[in-house]
């Protein structure tokens, strides 16, 4: 029988609770609440005419793909997962891309400003998140995480050294990378995970972070799946991976943290990894026949790029002018809230830059707003106010939250 802690823990592992808590927030923020924060949303309507400004430049047609890893394995045009060929069944093709997509992601947080990773086959030298794509393909296409013969597939993670992908991401004293020890640390909790979890992981092969396309494909009814059951079993599956997380009852919460604004439990859910892992396993699950629908019951990512446009165009402002002049913990109130202020907002957003393209909520939800969009329009005022790119401010993290 589940103890009121343990209910209450489980109610903060959805999407729902990230939408609610983070709408929670915002009324805080605009009734002056926020300690950290002020809100000014009559600044809204000029991000709503920039992201639909970049979104008309980037895909003249606005034909949007989603908001997925997908996108950082086309190359220059040239698809990389395309090229690792025929595939038996569309459950081998499932597993496999549930194996690539759910490593390449855990292994997709910050960067540093200073890593770069040169990739021979396409000529190409890349950094932050599509540089790590790129790295975590052709470590998964080497057959560095693999056990068997065949390469593409991921059951081999419980042994992965930080040497290993070390090597594979080209990390030497002149080119680091944050958090190198901890991101294999990630993936080899994965591995044990999965051996822990056989119910989850390994319904139909041997352990390994593919199965999850098995447990996805079984929740579905009439070969349909809503979204946010996507993150829910993501969020059961995944959650003793995370180190230095809050827990409550015995239940792991993964990235979702207190605040002292918020009322009753006082947590904030934000699960940013988690929930661009479940935008980027739609396709897959699409690919294999499974019509994946409530694509907005999924919110908006809390991440720097998306907050960073909200502070960069004045939405979010500081209360304290000197705040960018010293690290803040990413567990820390002033992260905490600019995090899920961030999600609120991209909810406020999205019917603006609909009506300023002329598409409904339908033909243009949120995973298409993201990619279109706010994370491109992110990157864009970073580049203009900050000479590296980054974020706005510093923010002390161990590699697995951003």
């Amino acid at each position: 029988m589940k103890t009121s802690e343990e209910a209450a823990a489980r109610s903060l592992l959805s999407a729902k609770a990230v939408r609610q808590r983070a709408h929670q927030m915002l009324k805080i923020g605009l009734d002056g609440g926020l300690a950290d924060w002020r809100v000014d949303l009559s600044r809204l309507p000029a991000v709503a005419d920039f992201v639909a400004e970049v979104v008309r430049q980037r895909y003249p047609d606005l034909n949007v793909p989603f908001h997925a890893r997908w996108r950082h394995f086309l190359v220059d045009g040239h698809d990389l997962w395309a090229d690792l060929g025929d595939w038996p069944d569309a459950a081998a093709k499932g597993r496999a891309a549930f194996d690539l997509a759910i490593t390449s992601v855990l292994l997709d947080a910050g960067a540093g400003m200073a890593w770069r990773y040169c990739d021979e086959p396409t000529g190409t030298t890349t950094s932050r998140s599509e540089g790590l794509a790129i790295a975590s393909f052709r470590l998964f296409e080497s057959g560095a995480l693999s056990t068997t013969s065949d390469p593409l597939r991921a059951d081999a993670l419980e042994t992965l050294t930080a040497e290993t992908l070390a090597k594979g991401f080209q990390v030497t004293p002149e080119n680091p990378l944050v958090g190198l020890e901890g991101r294999a640390g990630l993936l080899r909790r994965l591995g044990a995970q999965a051996k822990a979890r056989p119910d989850l992981f390994a319904l139909n092969d041997a352990p390994r972070p593919g199965g999850l396309f098995d447990a996805m494909a079984a929740r579905a009814e009439n070969g349909r799946l809503p979204a946010p059951v996507i993150l829910e079993v993501l969020l059961e599956a995944l959650g003793p991976v995370w180190e230095n997380r809050p827990s409550l009852g015995g239940v792991p919460l993964g990235d979702c943290w207190p605040h002292p604004a918020m009322p009753g439990d006082g947590f904030v859910p934000l699960h940013k990894l988690s929930q661009w892992l479940s935008y980027s396993l739609i396709e897959p699950l699409q690919w294999a026949g499974i019509e994946v629908y409530d694509i907005d019951g999924l919110t908006g990512l809390a991440e720097y790029r998306n907050g960073g446009l909200f502070f960069d165009m004045a939405v979010l402002v500081p209360t304290d002018s000197t705040m960018a002049e010293r690290p803040h913990a990413v567990s820390g109130p002033l992260v905490v809230g600019w995090r899920s202020l961030t999600v609120a907002l991209l909810d406020e957003l999205a019917p603006l830059v609909r009506d300023r393209l002329g598409l409904s909520a339908a033909d243009f939800p949120l995973a298409r707003l993201l990619e279109g969009g706010a994370w491109a329009a992110g990157r864009i005022t970073a580049k203009e106010r900050r000479s590296d790119g980054g974020p706005p401010f510093t923010i002390l993290s161990d590699g697995t939250v951003f």
